[in-house]
């Protein structure tokens, strides 16, 4: 599922999770942590090899590259193998729990618009050096993955004030939290304020993203196999909630299919889940 950030366990280290692989990256680990949310987690929290195995087969995946995925979210402590016989069941690790469980409160409740809004915006101005590309790389992808824009010359825009812990973390995490600032504001521009949203956001590239998902579920009620549809219905929406900002309504433009794509997976995952759900008990319970 797509988390920002997974918390850390006091005085312990904590894995790490690749925004990549957090965001629904098409590959063979990606969808394996989509499995593993959508049904290892709200299940006794273990699979055996081979119900991951059958299910990314139907996705394409060769069972190589199934396996090499397993033993690489083992090794980085998201899964822990347990040895029967010459069978392998993997148990999800507590990291894991909280991560996936983050990761699904985001994307189960992300509604491709913010709601309400009180006109506030949070600014975020940073100087980092151009030789330091560490920082500048930092401080962009975090802070792009925090739903912020950029206005140029340092300047950060969110219309979230609720994110101003995670963005002084993101200046922490970068090393130029000793020469930058914070700000919440409200916006007082003589320009129209939708073009400093176009000038932070590309949403025409966003709004490209939410019509190929309609285009890709809009037409199939009743998938041959729910359970592999399932799983491409919540692996490809889970990239959304690390490229949208989750603009408010009136900032964002008269053509958005955000929200439409959002009723569009509420709907789709209601109707197939039952159904999933118990292919996948059979899969798995057959070990």
């Amino acid at each position: 599922m797509a988390a920002r950030r997974s918390p850390a366990a006091a005085g312990e280290a904590t894995p790490t999770l690749s925004r990549r692989d957090a965001a629904g990256a098409p590959s063979a680990r990606g969808l394996l942590f989509t499995v593993l949310g959508e049904f290892v987690l709200p299940g006794d929290g273990t699979a055996w090899t081979s119900a991951v195995l059958a299910v990314l087969a139907r996705l394409g995946v060769e069972e190589k590259a199934t396996r090499q995925a397993l033993m690489r979210t083992s090794a980085a402590g998201w899964l822990a193998a347990e040895k029967q016989g010459r069978r392998t069941r993997w148990r999800l690790t507590a990291d894991a729990r909280r991560l996936l469980s983050d990761g699904a409160e985001r994307i189960y409740s992300f509604t491709g618009a913010a709601a309400d809004w009180d006109g506030r915006w949070l600014l975020v101005t940073a100087r980092v050096p151009e030789s330091d590309r560490r920082a500048r790389h930092v401080l962009r992808t975090r802070l792009n993955w925090a739903g912020f824009g950029s206005l140029g010359g340092g300047l950060w825009i969110s219309p979230h004030p609720d994110r101003e812990a995670e963005a002084a973390q993101v200046l922490r995490d970068a090393g130029v939290a000793d020469d930058a600032h914070v700000f919440v504001a409200t916006r007082a521009g003589v320009t129209d304020v939708r073009a400093m949203v176009a000038d932070a956001w590309d949403l025409a590239a966003i709004e490209e993203r939410y019509q190929g998902f309609l285009a890709e579920f809009a037409g199939s009620p009743a998938p041959p196999d729910v359970l592999a549809r399932q799983v491409e219905l919540v692996h490809a929406w889970r990239r959304f909630p690390s490229v949208d900002p989750e603009l408010p309504r009136e900032l964002l433009p008269s053509r958005w299919s955000g929200v439409r794509a959002a009723e569009l997976f509420a709907e789709r995952r209601a109707r197939w889940a039952p159904d999933a759900r118990r292919e996948w008990d059979r899969l798995n319970a057959a070990g």
